[in-house]
């Protein structure tokens, strides 16, 4: 179920020999992603549950279950930039349905990010994920 995008960062993964070069990856990932305009980052856009400053604004294109996801993020950690940067290569592009099928927690452990990352950084992602699943099945519903 998981995006071609995400695919490669899990074989790029594969390849990669230990957790320090993986982990340098991930922040690799999130350099190469645009930065989000200051003015988009407010309450509004916020993730509560995160260690880092985390801001995420979906873009929904359609109606129903059948629209399309895709969404901007940002953090003020490199890291946490990395891995919002993994979250969009798992979600977008998908429809809504996609998106609240997805098993994040079981895609994300083909990874070892659940292995290796601090309780802080894991709670963290999960709290993008739950933001990411109850915006996408609000809009479905609407």
């Amino acid at each position: 179920m998981a995006s071609p995008a995400f695919e490669d960062i899990a074989d790029t993964f594969d390849f990669l020999d230990d957790w320090e070069e993986r982990y340098r990856h991930v922040i690799e990932l999130g350099k190469a992603m645009p930065p989000m305009d200051d003015a988009l980052k407010v309450p509004a856009t916020k993730v509560n549950g995160c260690a880092s400053q985390v801001w995420i604004l979906p873009r929904i294109e359609g109606q129903g279950p059948s629209a399309r996801f895709d969404f901007e993020g940002d953090s003020d950690a490199l890291i946490v930039r990395g891995l919002i940067a993994v979250l969009h290569a798992l979600y977008a592009g998908q429809t809504l349905a996609e998106v609240t099928a997805t098993d994040a927690g079981a895609e994300l452990a083909r990874l070892g990010l659940d292995e290796h990352l601090s309780s802080q950084r894991s709670n963290g992602l999960r709290a993008m994920v739950q933001r990411i699943r109850e915006t996408a099945a609000e809009a479905a519903a609407a």
